[in-house]
């Protein structure tokens, strides 16, 4: 705040008008703001007082910001739109390429980059570009800066990412394949190049020869593929990564060769509710609009205790036959008793292949089990895995086909 003390706020008698039209700025650059906390603000600013700069913004960041992640972004919109009266010139200077002279110019972060989309949305301004725009002009063709920015895609935080960026991540993630490995099945079948001796086949082919055993009947394990159940946390910590899984789910589950016998997703906030038929949709777009007019409890609070009993007792005997394989997304945070969720998972272990956890919490490197629900579902899970970006759903995808995989479990699990 220190470093744009310099610049005046703009007074202009419409100041409900303009927490208005920045709330609106603020939603397009991906912050969850809605009418509630337009209203709130504008009581805050009214009892607060509009004298002080550095009060205002954290009067405003208090009624706007509820994540860490949003913070940077919140600060770089309130910056352009409220400190500078030339923000607009700013942020064309952000988007658009200049002359590089000795000193190399800094590139746009990405929280700039995304208030700079927002504010200027509807403007006609051009999409704004990386920091390898300028390149990109000099090489017409050149291969690396287009692995550049694929690469740039893949490991990007999903919460981070503009609207652009997040139609480009769902049509990369729904070329990802999860393929699996089939599983061997008690059932046999004959195969002459199997170890085992059919004695059944061995006598009834020695009928046809009056009884004389010619030659042993070989006999092999058939295999088969297993099912995925996938229950996905809707809760308001997690909207931003369910909405890109569910995309991935719904990838899967209409995947064609990918090897799983069938998918079963399940949505939980505050109660759970089954998603499955709605996966089955081709199109993607009216799968997951559907799936959302049925799990009401969409950004919701997070009970994952009574959501994991309730999965247990009505639900795992029917989609948990054996060898299944169950992914687990959610972030872990729940306010329920963590015994009975320790209790609950270890169920749903004990009724799984594998149960895979995947939290968007690992994406930070200094993320500690500190949190109740964490430390009481992760001894009881087989492998934990971030699910923040499109690299860390390949790295799930890689996964799956290792079976001695485990993630950051041990490393986490020493820290309990």
């Amino acid at each position: 705040m220190a470093g744009f003390a310099d610049l005046p706020v703009p007074e202009d008698g419409k100041l409900a008008a303009n927490i208005l039209h920045f709330a609106r700025a603020l939603r397009r650059a991906g912050l969850p703001v809605g009418t509630g906390r337009v209203v709130d603000a504008i009581r805050a600013v009214e009892a607060a007082g509009f004298t002080d700069r550095e009060d205002f913004f954290h009067t405003l960041e208090a009624c706007f910001v509820s994540r860490p992640e949003h913070r940077q972004v919140f600060a770089q919109m309130f910056r352009l739109y409220w400190r500078d009266p030339q923000f607009l010139e700013h942020m064309m200077s952000l988007l658009l390429p200049g002359l590089r002279g000795v000193s190399e110019a800094r590139d746009p972060a990405d929280a700039e980059r995304r208030a700079a989309e927002a504010l200027l949305a509807g403007t006609g301004a051009p999409p704004p570009a990386r920091g390898d725009a300028a390149e990109e002009e000099e090489v017409e063709f050149d291969a690396r800066l287009t692995f550049s920015a694929e690469e740039r895609l893949r490991s990007m935080d999903f919460e981070q990412m503009s609207p652009a960026e997040i139609a480009a991540a769902r049509r990369a993630i729904a070329r990802l394949d999860l393929g699996v490995r089939p599983i061997p099945s008690r059932r046999t079948r004959p195969s002459p190049q199997g170890r085992a001796a059919d004695w059944r086949g061995t006598l009834r082919r020695a009928l046809r020869t009056g009884g004389e055993v010619e030659k042993l009947v070989l006999k092999a394990r058939r295999t088969r593929w297993p099912d995925l159940v996938a229950l996905c946390d809707i809760s308001g910590s997690m909207a931003s990564y369910s909405r890109m899984i569910l995309h991935f789910l719904h990838a899967v589950a209409n995947q064609k060769g990918a090897g799983w016998a069938q998918v079963h997703a399940f949505t939980f906030g505050t109660r759970l509710t089954n998603i499955t038929r709605h996966l089955r949709t081709r199109d993607v777009d009216a799968a997951l609009a559907a799936a959302g007019r049925e799990a009401r409890d969409w950004e919701g609070g997070t009970r994952i205790g009574a959501c994991l009993h309730e999965f247990n007792r009505d639900w795992s005997r029917r989609v948990l036959p054996s060898g299944a394989v169950v992914l687990l997304i959610t972030d872990g945070l729940d306010r329920d008793d963590p015994d009975f969720l320790a209790r609950e998972v270890e169920r749903l272990h004990l009724s799984a292949r594998r149960l895979i956890w995947l939290n968007p919490l690992l994406r930070w490197d200094g993320f500690a089990p500190r949190a109740g629900g964490v430390r009481a579902i992760l001894p009881h899970v087989d492998s934990f895995r971030a699910c923040h970006s499109i690299a860390s759903l390949e790295d799930l995808a890689a996964a799956l086909s290792r079976p001695e995989d485990t993630g950051e479990r041990a490393r986490l699990l020493a820290r309990l």
